[in-house]
């Protein structure tokens, strides 16, 4: 059974909302011959134009750069610096598609790993986004792929749709597939698949409904548009799943009403800092804990103290974000910024605040991270990393 026979979604009524992310996948943008395309996105356009004519904000997340590089240079090269070069030569081609597709002026913004992990850059590119977003531009994001490397980047799209989603404290992310929702199986190889219309919560069970690849020309697929559906319902913002290759189902988003899947924010907004904890990349250092310390984060909101720290992994500075899990490591409990550099931290582990200063010779606080500097994760989150 292909996608054009699967079982069609229920029309559902979307909440009101005033500000949105629309994230748009390269396949969607393809002309079918590893080029920009512009069908689908004429009719992405024409719904952006009247979102805004309806008084609403939007800001685009487009992938398809990498692809109109490799239209413009016919090339099918591989490798992370082909890649990066082909990004490069994409950008222009790609910002001009959308240029020529909406009245309002359009704005590039590349953002890197280290934008959201620094606070100060984090906050400098929040106000620039709703600045534009206020003289009624559209802002076109993405990742830097020209400069990141593997193990800096922010990874795909939809992840970062969800982050830029924080970033502007958008009410809803739209999430335009080619595919109509989140089916039970996978609608083109299970004849029983049927739709998911709604998802009140991302369990480890939904998750297994969204296996399955990306196409050849992403960089995720279902999997990981639902985890950036749980990131975005972390933070009290709604998700919608549609298929961008659909114009009744694209008009009918005009008028709030969705053919697809609905995310509902599973709890209450977290305040800003929160959410830039919540959602900044890690550094990649990790801190075990005894049970002891992860019942005082969970029960009693308390402070990591450098006497339940049972051990570190990674090699850190002062003020990375680091995650903080269970004793053998399985399971993320928290994250936050260290106020101790790794091989510092090692040298404290699991003594009384009051001996730092006599084994290290200084201290920048009796805790390991604050609880200000500090989130702890959900069941649901914690279910998709």
């Amino acid at each position: 059974m292909n996608a054009a026979m699967a079982v069609p979604f229920p029309e559902q009524t979307l909440p009101n909302w005033r500000r949105a992310v629309l994230k748009v996948g390269s396949s969607l943008l393809s002309d079918g011959r590893g080029g920009l395309g512009k069908r689908n996105a004429a009719a992405l356009a024409r719904l952006i134009s009247r979102f805004r004519d309806q008084g609403r904000e939007v800001l685009l997340v487009s992938s398809g750069a990498v692809a109109a590089g490799r239209g413009l240079m016919a090339d099918h090269g591989g490798g992370l610096a082909r890649r990066q070069a082909l990004a490069a030569l994409g950008q222009a081609p790609m910002l001009a598609l959308w240029q020529g597709l909406v009245e309002q002026p359009v704005a590039k913004v590349l953002l890197s790993h280290d934008d959201l992990r620094n606070r100060r850059r984090y906050l400098n590119a929040q106000a620039t986004l709703r600045e534009l977003l206020a003289l009624g531009a559209l802002p076109i994001v993405n990742e830097n792929d020209t400069v990141a490397v593997d193990e800096l980047k922010l990874g795909d799209n939809d992840n970062l749709a969800a982050v830029v989603a924080t970033l502007i404290d958008a009410d809803i992310l739209l999430i335009a597939t080619d595919t109509d929702g989140l089916y039970t199986g996978h609608p083109e190889h299970d004849p029983d698949a049927r739709p998911v219309p709604r998802i009140e919560s991302i369990t480890p069970g939904v998750m297994r409904m969204a296996q399955g690849g990306a196409g050849t020309l992403g960089t995720g697929g279902m999997v990981t548009k639902l985890e950036a559906a749980t990131k975005a319902a972390a933070a009290g913002i709604d998700t919608a799943l549609f298929c961008g290759h659909r114009m009744d189902t694209i008009d009918a988003l005009s008028a709030d009403r969705l053919r697809g899947t609905f995310i509902p924010a599973h709890g209450e907004r977290l305040v800003a800092r929160k959410m830039w904890l919540r959602h900044t990349p890690p550094s990649g250092g990790r801190i075990r804990i005894d049970e002891g310390a992860a019942q005082a984060l969970a029960e009693r909101g308390a402070s990591l103290l450098p006497g339940g720290v049972v051990g570190v992994e990674g090699d850190f500075n002062c003020s990375a974000m680091v995650d903080i899990t269970c004793a053998e490591g399985r399971r993320r409990l928290a994250r936050g910024l260290v106020q101790y550099q790794s091989t510092d931290l090692e040298r404290i582990a699991g003594r009384h605040s009051r001996e730092i200063e006599s084994v290290l010779g200084f201290h920048n606080g009796r805790s390991v991270i604050h609880r200000d500097d500090m989130v702890l994760l959900d069941a649901a989150a914690a279910a998709v990393h």
